[in-house]
């Protein structure tokens, strides 16, 4: 749900990670404070701010008995941390993603930067209570900063179970997802009368759907959005093969394309936090660099549309 990795056009890893994050925060005083300032959003239901850079863990992080590959995954966990990140998004669609974090987390910590958001995918009551019990296990949390329904499945059911969890103080925030344009009508309708503290949905520079009625209502209706599948799987890289960044991006703190797309999403007004996945360090610190210094305005977000589509 939560994007790919990305082969092509993205700035190479330079030196151990113990070196990168060295020279990014002892950067030289010289340079700009704008682009030392990680970007927070608000949080409209409670004013809890979130950096606007999370982390997906579709596919992957989903490495099944696969020792070899922990790792390098978790650096890639100790990079996302150790440039600001906090929210970790995750579902029991996901295969082993969320044992895969609970393992992560425990070789790496994560002190109180935790932001941890997963989702019930199944149908019944009891089911879903059964599975959420063991996601909570696999992440090895107290307690889920965020539960969502995942695809809208049987929803109806998990919605009364969701505001029981908050009112026990046993999640933080409710919401609901999709990754499919054809639940959107129906995902409208539940915005429009439901009471949710979040929403995911995808959303990229290519894929503006949700710009006509959804974001607007999220907006309206005071609810957070997750962002899933910002790079469309990977189709962007492969329509901007052989491009050059437009020397402009300079002027909203963008060096890569990867930016180019992360700034795009996270600069409307609605959006919240947005989570590509990746199981690499360089691509990690790429998409973290996003998260910080300025965003483009309406107008430079036209223009970045445009930009995009004469390519």
């Amino acid at each position: 749900m939560n994007g790919n990795d990305h082969p092509i056009s993205r700035r190479s890893f330079i030196g151990s990670l113990t070196a990168v994050l060295a020279a990014f925060w002892l950067a030289p005083q010289g340079l700009r404070a704008a682009e030392r300032k990680l970007i927070r959003k608000a949080i409209p239901a409670t004013g809890e701010t979130l950096p606007v850079i999370g982390l997906g863990t579709s596919r992957t992080l989903d490495v099944g008995g696969d020792r070899a590959a922990l790792p390098t995954l978790a650096e890639v966990l100790q990079s996302f941390f150790g440039h600001g990140g906090e929210l970790i998004d995750s579902s029991p669609m996901y295969g082993s993603a969320e044992q895969v974090i609970g393992e992560l987390l425990n070789r790496v910590g994560h002190g109180d930067r935790l932001f941890a958001a997963t989702k019930v995918w199944t149908d019944g009551e009891q089911a879903g209570i059964r599975q959420m019990e063991d996601s909570r296990r696999k992440w090895g949390v107290r307690r889920f900063d965020l539960m969502q329904i995942h695809n809208l499945r049987d929803w109806q059911t998990h919605m009364k179970t969701l505001q029981a969890w908050k009112a026990d103080g046993k999640i933080r925030y409710t919401g609901i997802t999709t990754s499919h344009g054809r639940f959107h009508r129906e995902l409208e309708e539940i915005l429009r009368n439901e009471s949710l503290d979040f929403v995911q949905l995808s959303y990229n520079i290519e894929d503006r759907t949700a710009e006509e009625r959804l974001l607007p209502l999220a907006a309206e209706r005071g609810m957070a959005v997750l962002v899933n599948r910002p790079y469309q799987r990977g189709d962007l890289f492969r329509k901007i093969r052989g491009k050059e960044l437009p020397e402009w991006a300079a002027e909203f703190d963008c060096t890569s394309w990867g930016q180019f797309f992360l700034k795009f999403i996270v600069s409307h007004p609605a959006v919240t936090c947005v989570i590509p996945a990746t199981s690499r360090v360089d691509h990690m610190e790429d998409n973290m660099a996003a998260g910080f210094g300025r965003l483009p305005d309406a107008a430079t977000r036209r223009k970045m549309v445009g930009y995009f589509e004469s390519l």
